[in-house]
């Protein structure tokens, strides 16, 4: 049976996807998995590893958007009125829906008095497959600019690389889940084995990873948690709440400027930087996740 393991964290920016990344690259050749980048609104892993040509891409087309027939539409305007995400506008006394912005509700449709508007697929976005130069794959996905149902996109990113996994005999589908506690970041952890919290010493940081935490409560997934960037605040909140709540800090890791650098060479930090401060303390961390996985 393939196991589902999730990097989360609530709070975009607090390097969720460089320990992520990290930990994926130190277990490379110790454990057997498939990498995932459930952020379709904004994936990085792929630039993370260097890899830029897709092995393969699903395309996935079951959004709708509202269409008018020029020819049976009465200019009545209930449609321009009853749009709830102000989507159709007027231009040389014709009605016209802006294709971005249309979430496809169907208010517009049912309003109509004369059957002048339909609905009509359009496409969601891509899940893509990658083959990276460090001997596992990669699922990524990308929504198309305005579409919804990325939380759509994410589970079948998930459930392609439980058939890779399993094809190739992987135990460990490793998801580095987006920011936030939305559809993606529901879909990321939904039936995953654990979920590896990341966090900074703030206090944004704090509110959102509670709540990142209370979610995988909420689907009864035991936690641990990763401190990011310490040093970079003189603050301890993140400490204390895990210390309150009994949550296992499995790494502490130090703010290192050798990261955007890391980044920027598009390499992961231990291969960019193998002997920086953050290097050291990520290995430690993918030693402990390592032990969890063995465990699970």
């Amino acid at each position: 049976m393939t196991l589902h393991v999730t990097f989360a964290g609530g709070k975009g920016g607090v390097g969720k996807s460089t320990v992520a990344s990290s930990v994926m690259y130190y277990l490379r050749n110790v454990v057997g998995f498939v990498a995932v980048d459930a952020d379709a609104d904004a994936p990085n892993l792929h630039l993370i590893f260097d890899v830029r040509k897709p092995v393969r891409v699903r395309t996935l087309e079951d959004s709708k958007i509202a269409i008018i027939d020029q020819k049976k539409c009465i200019k009545c305007g209930l449609c321009y009125q009853k749009c709830p995400y102000k989507s159709i506008e007027i231009k040389n006394g014709e009605y016209l829906i802006d294709p971005m912005t249309c979430e496809g509700c169907g208010v517009c449709s049912y309003f109509c008095p004369n059957n002048a508007i339909k609905l009509k697929k359009t496409k969601t976005g891509d899940i893509i497959l990658y083959e990276t130069k460090y001997g596992f794959k990669l699922i990524s996905a990308q929504l198309d600019v305005g579409r919804p149902n990325s939380g759509k996109l994410v589970t079948i990113e998930r459930l392609w690389a439980n058939e890779i996994a399993n094809e190739e005999g992987h135990r460990y589908v490793i998801v580095d889940a987006a920011a936030g506690i939305g559809c993606q970041v529901i879909a990321s952890i939904t039936g995953a084995r654990h979920v590896f919290l990341v966090a900074e010493e703030t206090p944004t940081s704090l509110h959102d990873v509670i709540r990142a935490y209370r979610l995988a409560e909420h689907f009864r997934i035991k936690s641990s948690l990763i401190i990011n960037k310490v040093g970079m605040t003189k603050t301890s909140l993140i400490k204390r709440w895990a210390y309150d709540y009994g949550i296992e800090v499995i790494g502490e890791i130090p703010y290192d400027s050798s990261v955007p650098r890391a980044l920027s060479m598009m390499k992961p930090l231990p291969e960019a930087f193998p002997k920086s401060k953050a290097s050291k303390a990520l290995r430690e961390v993918s030693e402990s996740v390592l032990d969890i996985l063995k465990g699970l």
